[in-house]
């Protein structure tokens, strides 16, 4: 009997990238969970996507530099090859219909080539803090005066050593809340390195170099990432590469 060969695809005619935000409540959705919701979306929305070849197809879409569950992002992407040729702003409308409020698309645009994970160096973020402004200042300074600022993050692997301090491109305080608790406003540029080091661990490395044990949940909100400017900390498109 002859042994049955894998189901073969067709190559992509067409890729598209997408912009989308985590917004409001939808910041606790994981990356599992999230990629779940996106490819019931595709369904939803009949996208002609185009499939993997081999015994389990499946629809071809790469993630890019996920934000970690439990953090707002307005600045995540991905790309879907498709087996068709369609207008960009037609998938932008059928996949912002099929998917649920705090899932936004923002942006749909054709692919310009090369590797998108490439193009996404760095990571513009807003953290609002607990605190009071004296005390955050202080530990900005003597953080940023550090060369390095070592921290554990459990991991699926278990403990992972890193160093805070190697991946913070640029980090200051930048406004108060007005009412309610104290709470501080940090604007963070955080370089993507290997292995990762998040905004958390930034937060984590500046209470261990004052000595002081935060007390409340920090907001995380990614503004932006893409291409990084070391000269002006600037974040680039990645969709529009210069």
């Amino acid at each position: 009997m002859a042994r049955e060969q894998p189901e073969q695809h067709l190559p992509p005619v067409q890729r598209l990238r997408i912009r989308y935000a985590k917004r409001g409540r939808l910041r606790f959705t994981s990356h599992r969970d999230f990629s779940r919701a996106f490819e019931r979306a595709v369904f939803r929305a009949r996208v002609p996507m185009a499939y993997s070849s081999g015994f389990n197809p499946h629809p071809r879409i790469s993630y890019a530099g996920a934000a970690p569950t439990g953090s707002a992002s307005e600045a995540e992407y991905l790309e879907l090859a498709l087996a068709e040729v369609v207008d960009p702003a037609t998938i932008h409308a059928s996949l912002a219909e099929a998917l649920p409020d705090g899932l936004d698309i923002v942006e749909v645009v054709e692919s310009p080539g090369g590797s998108l994970a490439d193009l996404l160096e760095a990571s513009r973020w807003r953290l609002e803090v607990p605190g009071d402004r004296a005390d955050v200042e202080a530990e900005v300074v003597a953080f940023l005066a550090a060369t390095e600022v070592p921290v554990q993050r459990m991991t699926k692997k278990g403990l992972r050593d890193l160093d805070a301090r190697a991946a913070v491109h640029s980090l200051g305080v930048v406004g108060a809340a007005d009412a309610g608790p104290p709470t501080v406003t940090l604007e963070l540029v955080l370089r993507h390195l290997v292995p990762a080091v998040r905004p958390d661990d930034v937060l984590t490395g500046m209470a261990a170099v004052s000595g002081r044990v935060r007390v409340g949940v920090p907001l995380l909100t990614r503004l932006g990432q893409g291409p990084l400017d070391s000269a002006t900390g600037e974040i680039g498109d990645p969709l529009h590469p210069a």
